[in-house]
């Protein structure tokens, strides 16, 4: 349901556009019509302003972000699901089925394996992050819809009952080469953390420790999906084809995504 903005509030909607607009906020209307709607005073309204001409994410100011049409909490710190990745989410979500179980790991806000759950009936969601505000972040999100989350270095935290089992593991581990993250808009390098962006020195040592370790989680015909980038996307396919996974690589230019996948035979 659509929040109706109170007239107290409303009544700075030209004040706060100001403000937005002059730090240099490109869709100054369309977020002032989310601080309005998140802002409970005229005060709360006007400290998020400030979050927000700072340079702190809109996400991280309203304390949510619409991913595949749902609403997830996202909490200061943690890294902000990206529209690109809901490419990675149909990936997953065509090539899952009822009951499957799902394994989300570098969960961040848990928002991937949450849209995958929301379209496919009766999955048996787990989720999984080293970062701890993630971690807390993630089973605000993903416990309340029956899954699980676990605090770790990728695999290390789940529970060995997992082995063997996972139809669908989606991995969005970072893939930014170390060299690169200060080319990163202030934005993700000042206030996401820095585990959820740095992918090491070519960008692909997560995905790397994820692949090597995937045959062991995944069911036969199980599916590891990462995104990743278009340039990237050719040494990612010899790492999963390396680790026995048939491997294969798919690409939207509509939302300048790519993702690439591989099978348990």
């Amino acid at each position: 349901m659509k929040r109706i903005i109170s007239p107290d509030l409303k009544q700075h909607e030209e004040a706060v556009i100001f403000e937005l607009s002059f730090a240099g906020c490109v869709y100054a209307e369309e977020e002032a019509q989310l601080l309005l709607c998140a802002a409970q005073t005229p005060d709360e309204l006007f400290h998020m302003v400030d979050q927000r001409a700072a340079g702190f994410p809109l996400e991280h100011v309203i304390g949510r972000a619409e991913f595949c049409g749902l609403q997830i909490a996202v909490d200061p710190g943690v890294f902000v699901p990206r529209m690109r990745s809901e490419f990675l989410v149909r990936q997953a979500i065509a090539r899952a089925f009822p009951r499957a179980v799902v394994l989300d790991l570098c969960c961040g806000t848990g928002a991937l394996g949450l849209a995958l759950a929301a379209s496919v009936p009766d999955v048996e969601l787990h989720a999984a992050d080293l970062d701890p505000a993630a971690v807390r972040c993630a089973r605000r999100n993903v416990e309340g819809a029956g899954g699980r989350v676990y605090e770790g270095d990728l695999y290390k935290p789940l529970p060995a009952a997992l082995q063997g089992s996972v139809d669908i593991l989606i991995a969005n581990a970072p893939y930014v080469p170390t060299d690169a993250i200060d080319l990163l808009p202030a934005e993700a390098r000042l206030h996401e953390g820095h585990a959820a962006l740095d992918g090491g020195a070519d960008g692909l040592d997560v995905q790397r420790r994820v692949a090597a370790e995937a045959s062991i989680w995944l069911a036969p015909g199980g599916c590891l999906l990462v995104e990743t980038s278009e340039r990237q996307a050719g040494h990612t396919l010899r790492i999963f084809a390396d680790q026995g996974l048939r491997a294969e690589a798919v690409h939207s230019e509509e939302w300048e995504a790519t993702v690439v996948l591989g099978v348990r035979e």
